[in-house]
């Protein structure tokens, strides 16, 4: 197939996916399709390498994910910027019939470090594995669990029930 039209596909299919978590994870839609677009925009400037890659999508995500923690460490998150909306509403929690308030919870997600962030949006959200989270940001599972303890116990501590953990 031609590299172009392979391109071109794998940035359809992945698009929408890679949106979704990077603005889970930033909170912003703007700041979510900024790092969305720098990371294809450099899986295009190496695409041999990405589309010879075990896992094309794995290594997409990840260069996302480096591009927002990148951006943080780069004091990008203290400028100003526009604040959208987050859709509110009401929605049941099936289990216990715990009502959830889907705009605290993001919220609350919203106030974690963004290590922390990462982790819960990776887990729950995208449904990644400890050990696909851990090849995504780089460290080890101990490191995803440790982050992923804190994060459901500040979360707890917001006032979400279960501290988030839909288990």
């Amino acid at each position: 197939m031609d590299p172009e039209q392979e391109y071109a596909d794998l940035f359809a299919a992945l698009w929408p996916r890679l949106f979704r978590m990077a603005a889970a994870i930033t909170g912003e839609h703007q700041a979510a399709e900024d790092a969305v677009q720098a990371a294809f925009g450099k899986a295009y400037a190496s695409w041999s390498r990405v589309r010879n890659a075990d896992h094309p999508e794995a290594y997409l995500r990840r260069m996302v994910l480096n591009e927002i923690l990148g951006s943080r460490r780069a004091g990008w998150f203290r400028r100003e910027r526009a604040v959208e909306l987050v859709e509110t509403g009401r929605v049941v929690d099936p289990p216990d019939t715990t009502v959830v308030d889907r705009d605290a919870v993001w919220r609350a997600v919203r106030a974690l470090p963004v290590r922390q962030r990462a982790v819960i949006v990776l887990r729950y959200y995208e449904d990644l594995s400890e050990e696909q989270i851990a090849n995504v940001l780089g460290c080890s599972r101990g490191t995803v669990k440790s982050q992923a303890s804190a994060a459901l116990a500040n979360l707890r501590r917001a006032g979400v029930p279960n501290g988030g953990d839909p288990r």
